[in-house]
């Protein structure tokens, strides 16, 4: 269970989430992170958030989006929402690093979300883009499907795909939260 002040890496996309608000802290009001993105950052697969928004605050360099198919590029300063059950994605496409605040409501399981899909890619148990293998990534998509979807397969198909794969990915042990055996802490 994450803490408050705990720093997690991404190694992926070289971007730092510290931990400001989590959900226990909060009572499932909000999480709240500082994001460090580094310069020309990747950018993930479009996703949605169906039941949380989330707000942005550039606090230095900046970000690039497309929520709901607008392109915008916000500056330090600016502040910026995410609808919930609006598509979108963000990426660092500037030269120097980004700071953003990132607060997500209601807070669901967002902190167990990013603490096993992060803890996977430290610990070398994904593939280059950041996908862990097919049993593990279902068993984590049906878990946070309140958190979290892609655009792409249709809805139906990744429910009816992650709830049949997830299943599967039980029975042969695989969790949607951390467990010391899933990751190592830094």
């Amino acid at each position: 269970m994450v803490r408050v002040g705990e720093m997690i890496f991404d190694p992926i996309r070289k971007q730092k989430i510290i931990f400001r608000k989590t959900a226990k802290e909060t009572r499932g009001e909000l999480v709240e992170v500082e994001a460090v993105y580094h310069p020309s950052s990747t950018k993930p697969a479009t996703h949605v958030h169906p039941q949380q928004e989330e707000r942005f605050e550039v606090l230095e360099g900046s970000i690039n989006t497309i929520i709901a198919g607008e392109k915008k590029t916000y500056q330090a300063g600016e502040i910026f929402h995410v609808p919930a059950g609006t598509t979108h994605e963000m990426w660092n496409g500037g030269t120097s690093e980004t700071r953003v605040i990132w607060q997500t409501r209601p807070a669901l399981h967002t902190d167990e979300f990013l603490e096993i899909t992060l803890g996977l890619a430290q610990d070398g148990k994904t593939n280059p883009e950041g996908i862990p293998n097919l049993l593990q990534a279902a068993v984590i998509m049906w878990q946070y499907r309140r958190e979290f979807h892609f655009v792409k397969p249709p809805l139906i198909v990744q429910r009816i795909l992650f709830g049949l794969l997830a299943f599967i990915g039980h029975l042969r042990g695989y969790h949607g939260v951390y467990t010391p055996a899933t990751h190592e802490r830094d």
